[in-house]
């Protein structure tokens, strides 16, 4: 099921999602090269504060893209949405790349964070949209993908930067990102227009001829693509006699459902605990024994290939295992992972104080089993989260919506996957410090509410269309009891072949 042109679309328009994660990803090892810190601040050190705006205001930028994304995505379609947002990505990574002060790199944190945040909204929406029912997770899912492969590159090149004398240091892992958003910003403008958003403009023929590109090599009169294309022009008829004219209405009537749960996967995402795991990784290496720095940084580094690794298998199989097992396995993993990991750091560690800023930190320096046992399950987590929440928060939120509000309810649902991160990014650092291995339980209690709220309120939405969206989340609120299948036409119909020849 799907065409090599499908997937190639779907993966190029990923592209989006490497420059999201080497973006995010670049920052903290650049925050910590001399050169930098002397460029920004004129002496070699910047201060917590400053280190923190430089952080947040790309956060800020990605908030405000992510929501500035959603009208530029209905009235100018999803295809130059991406466009626009590539250009400003490149425009803020050009700046700072350029930055000979402070108040031009934080101005080129946040440009770039217009463009990171509208091109994380926009690219799981245009891919959910020219994506078949039975692999629409497995394409979306290469955004992830994408996301984790920019964090893992942007970790090695400032591991190879480092040691390099100057500004070179820091201006070239800087520097190289505007490589993937100039590709992006021109292979854009020869991908196809989503073929819903097209229909919604009245250009049916031009929509039918994108189905019949993307899934049956050009044949307009496949019944798949006559059946998709029906289908649509159905939906959209039925949808202009209830249409939703602004953002308040998402909330009210059959569409707060979809919105509430939307959101929570989002905020789920982030209460997973991963950023901070990412973000703060030598420093939780640290706190579990590895106090060498070559030895914290190679840590880091497998942890960022172990994230890249353990996304294939959401690829390959989150459209026959479904949403809601991905998610329940994950948050289950993800949970346990974290509760013995802090319960070994509480148990064996010592909670030492620094008696001039009154921080703690944890010494497990002298049992060297319970170090290297967290930090397997450092990677164990990290892995649980690759496989599971990291691509279906992408994938729920974007195949949830009704065409008409769609691009609002992606766009609102990422806004609040970027507000949580703000928030992570602000109190992780601080438990880190204050209540030191109890952050590590903190998180597992989120997994285990994250786990029993999908369990209860999630529906299944794997193998559905679209269109059917309207249907699956029509039923009661309570998905506890429902028949959630698990296989997928393209998976039923083969193995209905093979009977076929068996008989």
């Amino acid at each position: 099921m799907g065409s090599f042109v499908l997937y190639a679309v779907c993966a190029f328009a990923a592209i989006g999602g490497f420059c999201f994660g080497y973006d995010i990803g670049v920052i903290s090892g650049v925050l910590t090269m001399p050169d930098f810190q002397v460029k920004m601040t004129g002496i070699p050190y910047l201060s917590s504060s400053q280190t923190s705006i430089i952080t947040g205001l790309l956060l800020a930028g990605c908030f405000v893209g992510s929501l500035l994304a959603g009208p530029s995505a209905e009235r100018l379609s999803r295809r130059i949405t991406i466009i626009i947002a590539s250009f400003i990505f490149v425009v803020g990574a050009a700046i700072q790349t350029a930055a000979n002060g402070y108040s031009m790199m934080i101005g080129g944190r946040f440009v770039a964070g217009l463009g990171v945040g509208a091109l994380s909204m926009i690219v799981p929406l245009y891919q959910s949209e020219l994506a078949p029912k039975e692999i629409r997770g497995r394409l979306i899912a290469l955004q992830q993908l994408m996301i984790t492969i920019g964090i893992m590159v942007a970790f090695w090149i400032d591991a190879g930067t480092q040691h390099i004398d100057g500004a070179g240091s820091w201006r070239i892992p800087l520097g190289i990102q505007m490589a993937p958003g100039v590709i992006l910003f021109i292979g854009t403008f020869f991908l196809p227009y989503s073929p819903r958003w097209l229909l919604s403009k009245g250009r049916n023929a031009e929509a039918l001829g994108v189905l019949a590109k993307l899934h049956s090599a050009g044949n307009e009169t496949d019944p798949r693509v006559v059946a998709e294309y029906e289908e649509i022009i159905a939906q959209i008829e039925l949808e202009r006699a209830v249409a939703v004219g602004s953002y308040l209405e998402l909330f009210q009537g059959k569409l707060r459902r979809r919105m509430i749960l939307g959101i929570l996967v989002q905020i789920f995402q982030q209460f997973t605990g991963m950023n901070s795991i990412m973000y703060y990784a030598p420093t939780i290496f640290k706190q579990a024994g590895i106090s060498d720095t070559s030895a914290t940084l190679i840590a880091s580094g497998v942890n960022g290939v172990v994230n890249v690794l353990a996304t294939i298998p959401a690829i390959l199989y989150l459209d026959r295992l479904g949403r809601r097992v991905v998610m329940m396995s994950g948050a289950a993993l993800m949970g346990t992972c974290m509760v013995l990991c802090g319960a070994v750091m509480g148990g064996t560690g010592v909670v030492v104080t620094d008696p001039i800023t009154g921080d703690k930190s944890v010494d497990m320096s002298g049992n060297t089993s319970a170090s290297y046992f967290c930090i397997v399950m450092v990677y164990i987590f990290v892995s649980g989260f690759a496989y599971s929440w990291g691509p279906v928060g992408w994938v729920y939120p974007a195949e949830i919506y009704p065409l008409s509000v769609r691009a609002k309810g992606t766009s609102i649902t990422t806004a609040f996957n970027w507000l949580m991160n703000f928030v992570i990014s602000l109190i992780c650092p601080v438990m880190l410090v204050k209540i030191t291995w109890g952050t590590y339980l903190f998180f597992g209690g989120c997994c285990a509410i994250m786990g029993t709220t999908v369990f209860f309120f999630f529906p299944e939405t794997k193998g559905r269309s679209l269109e059917e969206m309207e249907d699956v989340f029509g039923g009661s609120i309570l998905c506890h009891r429902a028949k959630h299948t698990t296989s997928t036409p393209e998976f039923d119909s083969v193995h209905d072949d093979e009977k076929k020849e068996m008989a």
